[in-house]
């Protein structure tokens, strides 16, 4: 029985699913995730492996190929990924909100165009948005396509896309109309198809990969257009202008995405440090002995359960399909805050071994920062929390 079992609900097919996750990431992850990371390697077979299982098209709906699950189902998935390696629901997550934008806004043509192929994993998909000088300040964005007859044409700089250099699909977040207001407007997304893997491609140019402290093996790269023309009927929903609030939606599921990441790293590094606390001795006996040792693990164990606690609940409103910003940037800001401090807490339980690239700690410890900033900074969400909250509990006057 799954953790997530003993708090909510889950069918019989989702336990199978979350355990066959399980299982395949202790056999075929945990043995070569620590080399493959240190080496920055892309895992290329264990990609082909999450094809297999049909992971690429879980949420896709059955009339396109894909096994129509919720996200809830997606989310259990992804804390199993990321326990195992946390690059790998990177490369599943830019995937799985293109996927989730398009059965949501795309045309009927570009559902039936797009999204069998995503399903299968014959193509992956990224989403693109931040720009060199233009990261939280979504309206800061200068990526234009201009409409030029039949296409549109597309001239800037994207940032820290992950996928950019694997994927055949970018949803890429462009002003169309740069002129227009209130801040916001004018924005639109783009189905930019491309040949994965080529560094040129008909306008595009993609740099090297950016080197990164941690979040290794998945690729992160800039995309470079220059006069790169896309058909008009790429135009994400057929009409110009609903862009931002079209991927402010996409980012919901993104941020219970992270919340799910957030959790499977600090899933794995209390795993170790409680394992570890169990065999290492000093001064006569198992650390684990020592009261100042079981005094950090109380606190571990209490925010991951916190952590899971408000994954669940984010994931079980967007479900339901009602508006979840506010608790989707709740969970993000608290599950990736407990993972910094159960993943740093971990490694304090290690000591001097915790430093070592011979315990898995240390990757850890260079993952869980990234999970503060990718999605919305811890910054961001209390600004959008804030918000919220005033909106929901205003005073009637």
């Amino acid at each position: 029985m799954s953790w997530a079992s003993e708090l909510v609900d889950l069918t019989d097919e989702q336990e199978m699913i979350v355990d066959a996750v399980r299982d395949f990431v202790q056999n075929e992850v945990y043995p070569v995730a620590d080399e493959m990371e240190h080496n920055d390697e892309f895992p290329e077979a264990i990609v082909e492996q999450l094809k297999e299982l049909g992971l690429f098209g879980l949420t896709v709906k059955e009339e396109y190929g894909g096994a129509g699950l919720d996200l809830m189902t997606y989310a259990l998935v992804v804390v199993e990924l990321a326990r195992g390696w946390m690059s790998l629901s990177g490369v599943l997550n830019t995937h799985f909100m293109a996927c989730y934008l398009i059965d949501k806004f795309g045309t009927d043509d570009q559902k039936q165009q797009l999204l069998p192929r995503l399903a299968s994993g014959e193509i992956r998909a990224a989403l693109s948005m931040s720009e060199p000088g233009a990261g939280s300040d979504v309206q800061a964005i200068t990526c234009r396509a201009v409409r030029d007859g039949e296409d549109y044409v597309v001239d800037g700089t994207k940032m820290w896309v992950t996928n950019g250099l694997r994927s055949g699909l970018v949803v890429l977040l462009v002003k169309t109309d740069p002129s227009a207001e209130p801040p916001y407007k004018g924005m639109s997304l783009l189905l930019v198809e491309k040949e994965p893997g080529a560094t040129e491609f008909e306008g595009i140019k993609i740099p090297p990969n950016i080197a990164k402290m941690g979040y290794k093996g998945v690729e992160t790269t800039e995309l470079v257009f220059e006069n790169h023309r896309v058909p008009a009927a790429s135009l994400l929903g057929g009409e110009e202008g609903r862009g931002f609030q079209q991927v402010l939606d996409g980012i919901e599921v993104g941020r219970v995405n992270v919340s799910a990441r957030a959790v499977g790293v600090a899933t794995r590094a209390f795993e170790e440090a409680i394992a570890y606390s169990q065999q290492r001795e000093a001064f006569g006996k198992k650390i684990s002995k020592h009261q100042a040792i079981q005094f950090m693990l109380a606190d571990m164990g209490t925010k991951l359960q916190a952590a899971r606690l408000m994954l669940l609940s984010a994931a079980k409103k967007k479900v339901s399909g009602q508006r979840s910003d506010l608790e989707a940037g709740m969970a993000k800001l608290f599950c990736a805050e407990a993972c910094h401090q159960i993943v740093t807490d971990a490694l304090r339980v290690h000591g001097g071994y915790g430093y070592s690239k011979e315990y898995t700690i240390e990757r850890l410890y260079r993952d869980a920062p990234f999970l503060l900033i990718g999605e919305g900074t811890s910054e961001i969400q209390k600004l959008v929390i804030g918000r919220e909250l005033l909106e929901r509990y205003k005073v009637q006057t």
